[in-house]
């Protein structure tokens, strides 16, 4: 039987301003940890740490801009794009303008496993 999905839950952001995370499906609201799905809305100048997860991540910015900062570099993701990060890569996202995007992590996201850096 399909499993409704009633309302996301509001998950506490790491980060250096207030982020709104409404996870639909993950560990918190649905109790999956095959994957999650999470609306994000990161406010101007919001930044989170760097992190070296253990899951894949796909993100579809659906408003504003999501800078990606990488080993190699740093790239911006526009309204209307997407990125994929992979297993072990290390990155750092943030948002110089209000930002809306969907986050599809595989597995679910786990605090256990996103491996923030540490000041």
């Amino acid at each position: 039987m399909p499993t409704l999905i009633a309302a996301p839950a509001r998950i506490t952001a790491a980060g250096t301003k207030p982020k709104l995370i409404d996870e639909y499906i993950g560990r918190v609201n649905s109790k999956t940890t095959a994957a999650s799905v999470a609306h994000m809305r990161s406010p101007a100048g919001w930044e989170e740490p760097g992190q070296t997860p253990q899951f894949e991540e796909f993100t579809i910015v659906l408003k504003g801009t999501l800078t990606v900062r990488h080993r190699e570099g740093v790239m911006d993701v526009a309204a209307g794009q997407a990125v994929i990060t992979q297993p072990g890569e290390w990155v750092q996202y943030s948002t110089r303008v209000d930002t809306e995007y969907i986050a599809v992590c595989l597995p679910a996201f786990s605090p256990a496993t996103v491996h923030r850096d540490t000041p």
